[in-house]
């Protein structure tokens, strides 16, 4: 397979916990791709819009749930949808809320990152290779497509008619898992400046900023993590009571946004990280390997093709 035979896919989507498919959408094809980082969490299904604007769509934790969060292929994931054609990424994730005015069942769309992993995901295509590359992350996510996001989210709510509630500019702290939080830790997250919380997010959107790819994050509060000193603790059996309504909004919102962001895509409105490596890449060397430069090839045919 070529990569050529799905350029229109510019949209990448990746579920997560209770997303695992676009059910709504028209089902296309699913692609098993290799890449030099491995296989993706899942297949890659080819969904088609009304229009027949195709969509990839990742599931992140795998179709059947089985990938915990620090075991998740981020490479691979993000690898093979900059490989397909892809130039934006919409990434669902449910969360934990740190904050009392964002209740189970609302949305949220978090400008920043507090970074709680501890150092065992792979987070750079460089890692391993003779190649040093430091990218700009100081905006975790890319504000402009996210600024974009927010009037069209909030019309897919409305239109949905739940009465969901829309969150903005808020700051998400990613932990590693795959327990849940301590109380002392859910309080010293929200003394942080934290809003919500989850196991995903990173490395994520650091890959996604490396393969210059446009990246937001539709975050859906599941529960109310561990801080409020009345309630239990949160616990599997919580999350999963909300997640089946919350995949039914993400579906929602999703069918919702796509067309849309694929034809600003078509007009080049939302690229704002393509060439941000430009300037972030350490200078080549005659001295490095050629299977490195090949490898980084896959990614950032921009630069090492």
């Amino acid at each position: 397979m070529t990569k050529d035979t799905h350029q229109r896919s510019l949209v990448g989507v990746i579920g997560g916990s209770g997303l695992y498919h676009l059910d709504n959408l028209t089902f296309v094809k699913k692609l098993e791709l290799d890449t030099p980082w491995g296989r993706p969490s899942s297949a890659i299904t080819i969904f088609a819009l009304p229009s027949g604007t195709n969509v990839a769509f990742i599931a992140r934790h795998g179709p059947h749930h089985m990938i915990p969060p620090s075991s998740v292929p981020s490479r691979a994931n993000i690898a093979a949808l900059k490989y397909l054609g892809v130039r934006a990424i919409i990434a669902f994730s449910a969360v934990g809320s740190l904050r009392e005015e964002i209740a189970p069942g609302h949305v949220a769309l978090p400008t920043q990152l507090i970074d709680r992993t501890k150092g065992i995901r792979p987070a750079s295509f460089f890692e391993g290779t003779s190649v040093v590359a430091h990218a700009q992350f100081g905006d975790p996510v890319s504000v402009k497509f996210v600024k974009w996001l927010e009037e069209r989210v909030q019309k897919a709510l409305d239109d949905e008619g739940r009465g969901t509630v829309l969150h903005k500019d808020k700051t998400l702290v990613c932990m590693e898992g795959p327990q849940f939080s301590t109380r002392a830790e859910s309080n010293m997250y929200r003394a942080w400046g934290g809003d919500l919380i989850n196991m995903s997010a990173l490395p994520e959107a650091k890959l996604a900023r490396e393969a210059e790819l446009s990246y937001a994050i539709i975050a859906t509060a599941t529960d109310y993590d561990s801080w409020r000193m009345e309630s239990d603790a949160v616990t599997a059996h919580d999350v999963l009571q909300v997640l089946k309504q919350n995949a039914e909004t993400s579906k929602h919102v999703a069918a919702y946004v796509l067309e849309e962001l694929h034809h600003a895509l078509e007009e080049n409105l939302l690229n704002e990280e393509v060439g941000g490596m430009r300037n972030s890449i350490m200078p080549r060397s005659d001295a490095q390997p050629e299977e490195d430069i090949h490898k980084l090839a896959f990614v950032l045919p921009e630069y090492f093709g």
